[in-house]
């Protein structure tokens, strides 16, 4: 392993407990389908921020402590912000779980693979597109 892997693990780690946050704002704007689809999320994003506090643990090293608030990049007030945010929030998930991949081997890095593809598919439910190569900035 690389020594970007702490610093990577907890930009990760970092990301999930924005997520947690940003889709606790999210699931306040949805209704129906569309909520149980936030609920899902969250509970994805929870259980991979909890692995995330293992890891960092595991590599010897204090895990980054949640923000008691995150400023959100723009104001959601309806149902449409709300699926806006959330595509948002996967795409930064699987961004920094990209960073995880380089940075890591064996197990943390089947780990992080897995955690992009599952944000990458929450992406494209959110917004009904995909990129070609999610969590690779180009």
């Amino acid at each position: 392993m690389s020594d970007q892997v702490v610093p990577a693990a907890q930009a990760a780690l970092a990301a999930e407990h924005a997520a947690v946050y940003g889709y606790g704002v999210v699931g306040g704007q949805l209704t129906g389908e569309k909520k149980a689809q936030a609920r899902a999320a969250l509970a994805a994003h929870r259980a991979r921020r909890d692995q995330l506090v293992r890891t960092v643990q595991g590599l010897k090293a204090k895990p980054a402590a949640a923000a008691a608030a995150y400023r959100l990049p723009f104001a959601v007030t309806d149902q449409a912000s709300a699926v806006r945010l959330a595509a948002r929030l996967e795409t930064r998930v699987a961004d920094v779980y990209g960073d995880l991949i380089v940075a890591s081997g064996g197990a943390l890095r089947a780990s992080a693979a897995a955690a992009l593809r599952e944000a990458a598919l929450r992406a494209v439910q959110w917004t009904g597109t995909s990129t070609a190569f999610p969590g690779i900035t180009l």
